[in-house]
């Protein structure tokens, strides 16, 4: 499926934030128009929750002062162009103290704040240019370190690791460890992440 775009007036970031169709759908802004998020397949939803928890493990085990998010924190991007644009990742990895200073307003990071520490795109037909390319150049202008994009489509795992505002790209596939610097004790194949149910 196609993204449409819903509006056909420009939104502001503000206006964004303020929207409400009085439905459940959840909207990304994209240069000024709201973009509905599919909800995937079941297959999307499960790599999803099956990594939320794998990095929900990790920040447990390793005593982190950090949180995991799934699908409910978004990240405004100074694309530099005229309009805004917010994405809302499948996973975010951010610190408990920044998750906090949501408790009273909309969770959406400002591109004039800390960036999370990792971020989790899960490709689906509809999404695969935008995660391979616009997600991949907006997260690396904010610097958020580590961008995994989960390709079950293709069976692989690109992990984008940030170098000067641009990512250096390692490809996983098959029965290869995934190697994460965030999380250097990650344990996990791209075979065990993407045969989940």
């Amino acid at each position: 499926m196609i993204p449409i775009s819903v509006t056909t007036q420009k939104l502001t970031f503000e206006d964004y934030l303020l929207y409400n169709d009085n439905t459940d759908t959840r909207y990304e802004l994209v240069d000024g128009e709201l973009i509905p998020m599919s909800l995937g397949t079941g297959k999307h939803g499960a790599i999803t929750e099956f990594l939320y928890d794998q990095f929900r493990d990790q920040i447990r085990q390793l005593q982190l002062p950090w949180t995991a998010k799934q699908k409910i924190v978004g990240i405004r991007s100074p694309r530099g162009r005229r309009w805004e644009t917010s994405r809302i990742p499948d996973i975010t990895i951010l610190s408990q103290t920044q998750w906090e200073t949501m408790a009273n307003r909309e969770a959406v990071i400002d591109f004039n704040e800390p960036p999370p520490f990792l971020v989790v795109e899960v490709v689906s037909p509809s999404t695969k240019t935008d995660d391979y390319r616009s997600k991949r150049s907006e997260y690396g202008l904010l610097e958020i370190p580590e961008y995994w994009i989960v390709d079950p489509l293709e069976e692989k795992i690109t992990v984008c690791t940030l170098e000067h505002q641009f990512y250096d790209l390692t490809e996983f596939k098959g029965d290869h460890q995934i190697n994460s610097p965030t999380f250097p004790s990650f344990n996990l194949t791209v075979v065990q992440v993407l045969a989940v149910k």
